[in-house]
């Protein structure tokens, strides 16, 4: 996958000029960086806001290192991009997921720097964006303050530890896929410490049919949990392969158990 909305914001960013490529809705929360981020992730692709976008996240952000945020589309069709962004960070775009051959669900935790809007934003087989979100009360300071691992000195005993586990829903051919990555995820915006973060996590059936593939950002909490939903039955094994900004791969497998009786 290219890394085109990642580094799309840069310059929109740094240049503080933007210059609206698109007729974007009046924004319902009313954030001073509405117009950046839609130009730089939906380009000319037509925008709305539409209900049934669930985005799900505490009012209040009680720790701004890991905010936990989920956004289900589930009950949209023809998903094809999902993405969730927090509007005042610094690093803006945290997750942009394709989900091929999954549900279009994913869950994850966030870093926020600030009071912010978040926001998720999904895209359709027609090209068209829906977009929902809302502020989130946070004290600050989670994209700039050093991760714990690197406070404690041991980031590197357990780097690229991978822990998973899925389980069968009940629903025809889907599965629930939890993954963990050990990782400080860092930021570049703490002294003497660059960037350095997993950048794709893919995930693929028996076959090797991809059924879901991400970007993430250092915007993502350290040790970075995702929870998606790929189509695979009971006893298929789901093969997982994250990969770091030094090129690093860390590789697991998943065996999706059968349904337990009642």
């Amino acid at each position: 996958m290219k890394r085109r909305i990642l580094v799309a914001l840069l310059p929109l960013l740094a240049s503080g000029a933007v210059v609206a490529r698109a007729p974007y809705p009046q924004d319902p929360l009313h954030s001073p960086m509405w117009t950046a981020h839609a130009a730089a992730i939906f380009g000319d692709d037509p925008v709305r806001f539409d209900p049934r976008i669930t985005l799900k996240y505490p009012a209040i952000a009680e720790n701004q290192r890991s905010f936990p945020v989920v956004l289900d589309a589930r009950g949209v069709a023809g998903v094809r991009r999902m993405v969730i962004f927090a509007d005042l960070n610094p690093i803006p775009v945290a997750i942009d997921y394709r989900p091929s051959d999954s549900a279009a669900y994913i869950a994850t935790r966030i870093k926020l720097d600030q009071r912010t809007p978040v926001r998720g934003a999904v895209q359709l087989a027609d090209g068209q964006w829906l977009v929902s979100g809302g502020w989130i009360d946070a004290a600050g300071g989670g994209c700039s303050a050093p991760p714990l691992s690197r406070v404690r000195g041991d980031w590197a005993e357990h780097l690229g530890e991978l822990r998973g586990e899925a389980w069968a829903t009940g629903e025809a051919g889907t599965s629930r896929l939890r993954l963990m990555v050990r990782h400080p995820m860092d930021t570049g915006l703490v002294g003497n410490i660059p960037t350095y973060n997993i950048e794709t996590v893919t995930i693929t059936s028996a076959t090797g049919a991809v059924l879901g593939e991400l970007e993430m950002s250092a915007a993502n909490s350290e040790d970075p949990a995702l929870t998606v939903m790929p189509h695979a039955a009971p006893g298929e094994t789901l093969t997982i392969a994250a990969r770091d900004t030094n090129g690093r791969i860390y590789p697991a497998s998943v065996v999706v158990p059968g349904m337990r009786a009642p």
